[in-house]
Order: C-alpha cells, then structure tokens, then sequence
C-alpha cells in the first residue's frame, strides 16, 4: 500500500529501497499474494500480526523466513543479501498493518 513505503524506505538502505517493490514481485509475490501453502497473504493484517506475535516481532520474522519455514526455503529460494531481504520482509509486514 502508499501508506508502507515510507516506513520501508527508512528500513532500507537508500540504493536499495527503491528496489523493494521489485523484489517483493519477484521473490514473494507468488506465494504471499495468494497464500500458497499457507504463507500470509500480503494484506491480510490477522494473518500478520499472529505471525509477528508469535515470532516475538519484526527480527524474529526475519529470522525465520531466513532460514525458511514449512513449504519456503530459505530467503524464500534467494540470493537477495540480508538486508535486502529484511527490507522485503518489512515491506510486506508493513503493507499488512
């Protein structure tokens, strides 16, 4: 949403942050727009926020999806480096609040 991309500039280095939309479409949108083997839904703010609870947070997240969880490999089968994939992930959290 509008609403998410000056958070996510913040998160992200400036090179970068006008790369994240880009790389949510290629490395995420696939199973986190449809919710492909259970993944939330961008979108879904219920999805997300039990997510964020249960991983104690934004980093707690970020570490999961980083080692992958369930159907996701690691960085979601990535080379994205840890910050760009930390500023996709914050990108999606935050289009889901």
């Amino acid at each position: 949403t509008p609403a998410a991309a000056p958070t996510v500039v913040a998160a992200a280095a400036p090179a970068q942050a006008g790369a994240v939309p880009a790389l949510y479409t290629q490395l995420c949108q696939t199973c986190h727009a449809a919710g492909v083997a259970g993944a939330p839904k961008v979108g879904d703010k219920a999805a997300w926020a039990a997510r964020l609870a249960e991983a104690k947070g934004l980093d707690g997240v970020v570490a999961i999806a980083t080692k992958g969880k369930g159907a996701m490999p690691a960085k979601g089968g990535s080379n994205a480096s840890d910050a760009e994939f930390r500023a996709v992930v914050t990108y999606m959290v935050n289009a889901s609040k």
